[in-house]
């Protein structure tokens, strides 16, 4: 996946589709992230550049409840790469 704001905007519309609200925020956060589930957000540092914030989104959608009737028909395409991504880096 190209590192471009067109993409990042399709992956937080997987999110959106799904009811996450997606914050970019300052703090001091592990691993680029903070989800609070109670709420369905998923607060993203506010300092990662385009590349971080897309492998970020690629690291946290496959632990997420997405709810893929949900998705558009291009989101669900989008989803199915993820997974498929997110599993091939499981299994080598």
């Amino acid at each position: 996946m190209k590192y471009t704001q067109s993409n990042l905007d399709k992956l937080e519309d997987i999110l959106g589709e799904s009811e996450y609200v997606v914050r970019y925020e300052r703090g001091t956060f592990q691993s680029g992230w903070c989800l609070l589930e109670a709420k369905k957000i998923v607060v993203l540092n506010k300092f990662l550049n385009t590349e971080g914030r897309i492998n970020t989104l690629l690291e946290l959608i496959p632990q997420l409840n997405i709810e893929y009737d949900k998705l558009t028909l291009e989101s669900q395409k989008l989803y199915e790469l993820v997974l498929k991504q997110a599993i091939d880096e499981v299994a080598a």
